[in-house]
């Protein structure tokens, strides 16, 4: 190169859009790496730049104004006056009278709930946005104006007044112990920890540690009952937390349960990863992990096959697992007959509101970080879930705690939500990009794995999904997208509740839920098999057995915990699960 070709180049200038976006990086890269302030910033940009939808907005706002202010009127006079805004059913931060039957916090409660109303609303109708970004606008001033709440401060909440008065003082002293106990946990408990150990009022169903290495330990249950069916059960649990959350208590084990079922259980108890664990793959997982667990469940019972279940992230890493060993096996080699997925997503194109977090800057700084320590620590992870929910996961537990005074009363199931495990920075790293950002798993051999390109359509064996109608981790619609790729039968559930309780719904009488349920085609949408599936009342674990029964061969004398080759190297529940 020349001379005179250097001093032209280092002459010419940034164009404005070169600038902008040098700009631009730099700020997502060193201020908002997580993407909190410019959607904020371009959604008040795209209003400015439609100045006739920001007068019709603010139209409609100002009539709601007018009729608030006479509300506002009437109410300090002494005059009853319905409500203009109402808040969400599931809202109970204004559920005390107080808020309804003294005006001054009436008032109070109304304006508030009418500006972030027409916040909001505005955020979600923001015209030139795409969808994604609107919601993301949305979600950040969503957490601003929940942290803004009336209810979260002690002299605009008159039940903390009220109980400050009621117990002389007590009850903000209480409040200040929960809020220092809580600043050295590093987090605001939902439960209290003492409550609880693994072990011995959780996960007490008997068993044997008969398989462990880096990555996994493998449990086998004792039989409960003389016979077993001849295929056994294998779990694989999402490795996001531990497996205890499908044997918290023998009321709600779903591991006991399937014992007293006749089946021979196995599941997979992962390993809590630390840095030097950081370079562990997907493809570690699924050969190291998932394919042992069903090699030693084979090897133990002396059975071709297995059915095989997977929940949440383990359920996704089974549907890949499923493509992998079509591809790997033969048809008479093939080590599972049957699969059953619970809240698992493989079509992660409306993945929840969970995307909130999922760009490709987020992914980027979270990969930066991730690969400074080897891993993501569990409670980042916690924290990111729980600001999806952060009125009834986050602030209940504030005002409740340090404003009343309340200690937080014991609950298995957040404490196991509190027991977060890490994820190896090259895993999570690789998950988030090919899985949720560029939603690889549905595409025909886009992903190599283990050796093997993975095409779901390879999958023949007939498969149970369920799905939960509350469930914002796993929307239902989207964990329902499995049945438009496998090809074998298909029989689709979809369960009241959320994440956690759709799944963990044992039979109880009275039923405290019910379902939905019905075989499911590949040219099937969600709505259309939801207007033939069948309504009932109850756990669907009763249906789950009636389908999982027939395919698991016949009933043979229950067969030993351990051998020779798979000798106990503990009891259950394991080593791996109390690591923390």
């Amino acid at each position: 190169m020349s001379l005179s070709d250097s001093t032209v180049q280092k002459s010419t200038p940034m164009t404005p859009k070169d600038a902008w976006q040098a700009v631009h990086d730099a700020v997502e890269s060193r201020i908002d790496p997580i993407g909190m302030m410019a959607p904020l910033v371009h959604a008040q940009m795209a209003w400015w730049l439609h100045p006739q939808e920001l007068a019709e907005s603010l139209s409609r706002f100002s009539t709601d104004v007018l009729t608030l202010q006479w509300h506002t009127w009437q109410r300090a006079l002494g005059m009853q006056a319905e409500d203009v805004v109402r808040p969400h059913a599931d809202d109970q931060r204004f559920s005390d009278p107080e808020w309804r039957d003294i005006a001054t916090w009436g008032i109070l409660r109304q304006w508030y709930l009418l500006f972030t109303r027409q916040t909001l609303d505005m955020l979600h109708e923001t015209p030139g946005l795409s969808s994604r970004e609107r919601r993301k606008a949305a979600f950040w001033w969503r957490e601003w104006l929940n942290a803004m709440a009336p209810t979260n401060f002690f002299w605009s909440n008159p039940v903390a007044q009220r109980k400050a008065i009621e117990s002389n003082g007590q009850s903000l002293a209480r409040g200040l112990e929960i809020m220092l106990d809580d600043l050295k946990a590093g987090t605001v408990r939902m439960t209290d920890p003492s409550h609880f150990t693994v072990g011995k009022n959780l996960a007490t169903t008997p068993g044997k540690v008969v398989f462990r290495n880096r990555l996994l330990e493998v449990i086998h249950y004792t039989p409960t009952v003389e016979k077993n069916f001849e295929k056994p059960l294998v779990i694989v649990t999402a490795w996001i937390n531990k497996h205890y959350i499908l044997d918290m208590t023998p009321a709600k084990s779903m591991v006991k349960y399937l014992l007293d079922q006749g089946f021979s259980v196995f599941i997979t108890s992962w390993k809590n990863p630390d840095q030097t664990m950081s370079e562990v793959s997907f493809d570690d997982y699924l050969s190291e992990g998932i394919d042992k667990i069903i090699h030693v469940a084979r090897e133990i019972s002396g059975a071709k096959q297995v059915n095989a279940v997977g929940y949440c992230i383990g359920g996704a890493a089974l549907t890949t697992y499923m493509a992998w060993a079509n591809r790997r096996y033969s048809a008479r080699e093939m080590p599972v007959s049957s699969v059953t997925l619970l809240t698992a997503l493989v079509d992660y194109h409306k993945p929840g509101d969970i995307e909130i977090f999922l760009d490709e800057s987020t992914i980027q700084w979270l990969s930066k970080n991730m690969q400074a320590k080897g891993f993501l620590e569990g409670q980042e992870m916690a924290t990111a879930f729980r600001l999806l929910r952060s009125n009834s996961l986050i602030w209940h537990y504030v005002v409740h705690g340090y404003l009343y005074g309340e200690t937080p009363p014991p609950f298995d199931v957040l404490y196991w939500n509190m027991d977060a495990t890490r994820m190896p920075a090259d895993m999570h790293q690789w998950y988030l990009r090919e899985f949720y950002l560029n939603n690889n798993l549905i595409k025909k051999d886009a992903l190599t794995i283990a050796g093997e390109a993975i095409d779901l359509e390879r999958i023949k064996q007939p498969v149970y999904s369920v799905g939960a109608a509350d469930d914002h981790i796993a929307p239902w619609r989207q964990t329902f997208r499995v049945n438009n790729f496998v090809c074998g039968s298909k029989r689709n559930v979809l369960s009241s509740s959320g994440h956690i309780l759709g799944i963990v719904n044992p039979p109880v009488n009275p039923p405290k839920r019910e379902y939905w349920v019905g075989t499911a085609e590949r040219h099937d949408t969600p709505e259309s098999w939801h207007e033939r599936a069948e309504h009932r009342q109850g756990s669907w674990w009763e249906d789950w057995m009636a389908w999982l029964k027939p395919q698991a061969g016949k009933l043979v004398k229950a067969g030993p915990t351990t051998t020779r080759e798979y000798p106990a190297l503990g009891d259950a529940p394991g080593e791996y699960v109390r690591e923390t």
